[in-house]
């Protein structure tokens, strides 16, 4: 059937009234008779509530990938650690990130944490001692930290999403020490995106058997063994208590993908 016989006796319907704004056309009740996008830009006695509008966060949204690319693009093969915010400098933890830190800077790799304190303090402090390139990619939080001082070089982000795909973008592991809900989202967020291969070659090290053996035994038994994942998937974790051990995983892994680029 022809376009034209759609309609009776080929008559098309009238055109109705419309209002363009940008790219969007508007007809009918949702054509408004505000002013134009020249007028409320020009005219600075408006009200202010449009910057927290969807329309503007897009472009806050934006502004955070095109920051966060040319900040980072520079830095060379790095390892994200993430941990606790919560852990004191009086923990033994602690002092196992500084020493993590030093491990994967003399090994040549730039570190990357949340930039926080705690656990995230500690392995930037460790890479910045050994002399390594130490990053920190913060977040914007009701509770403010702010960025550690051992941070050589830091970007704050509004949006998590935004600051995941730094992460996961600019590093060529992840290595998680003890930590709580935002160390877990991280870590299944790494798993999924390897499981579905958006992303190859990339190691995902949980470091403390004590803390993780009991999450690693659940998946093993309960998710594999229900059907819910694959054997090999359960193959993308890598449980150690030995920092060279988790440095070696990450070598390994980094020396395959250069092999295949």
């Amino acid at each position: 059937m022809s376009e034209q016989s759609e309609w009776p006796d080929g008559q098309y319907p009238e055109r109705p009234v419309e209002r363009h704004k940008g790219p969007v056309v508007l007809r009918r009740d949702r054509r408004d008779q505000g002013s134009t996008t020249d007028q409320r830009l020009l005219d600075s006695r408006g009200p202010s509530d449009w910057v927290h509008t969807d329309p503007w966060r897009v472009l806050r949204i934006q502004a955070e990938f095109v920051e966060g690319f040319g900040a980072l693009a520079e830095v060379p093969r790095a390892v994200t650690v993430f941990g606790s915010a919560r852990t004191k400098r009086d923990n033994p933890e602690y002092e196992l990130g500084r020493k993590i830190g030093a491990t994967l800077a003399n090994a040549g790799f730039a570190v990357m944490t949340g930039g926080g304190p705690g656990a995230m303090e500690a392995v930037n402090r460790g890479a910045a001692e050994a002399g390594g390139f130490s990053v920190g990619l913060g977040i914007e939080l009701p509770f403010e930290q702010g960025l550690n001082p051992w941070v050589d070089l830091g970007v704050n982000f509004r949006y998590f999403f935004a600051r995941k795909t730094m992460f996961i973008k600019y590093s060529q592991a992840f290595i998680c020490l003890p930590g709580g809900f935002g160390t877990l989202d991280e870590l299944f967020e790494a798993l999924t995106l390897v499981q579905t291969k958006k992303v190859t070659k990339f190691p995902v090290v949980l470091f403390g058997s004590d803390y993780w053996g009991g999450l690693y035994e659940w998946i093993k038994s309960s998710v594999l063994a229900e059907g819910k994942i694959s054997p090999h998937d359960l193959d993308l974790l890598h449980v150690t208590d030995d920092i060279d051990d988790a440095v070696r995983v990450v070598q390994e892994s980094y020396q395959a993908w250069e092999d295949t680029h």
